[in-house]
């Protein structure tokens, strides 16, 4: 799907999760418990980005 491997599938949907777990903390009045999920939701993007950007085979171009 898509040319990526499964690896890259798993970074998609943390990069997709991650974006959506972002969404409560857009709104004024935040708790400290949407701003933890906020900060999760950073490392969920990152991991995911990374996973997609390093799913090729051999040296990339």
């Amino acid at each position: 799907m898509l040319g990526l491997s499964q690896r890259g599938l798993i970074g998609i949907v943390l990069m997709v999760v991650g974006t959506a777990a972002f969404f409560p903390a857009v709104f004024p009045g935040t708790t400290f418990t949407v701003d933890l999920l906020a900060l999760a939701a950073a490392a969920l993007l990152t991991i995911g980005t990374y996973l997609v950007g390093t799913d090729v085979d051999g040296r990339p171009a």
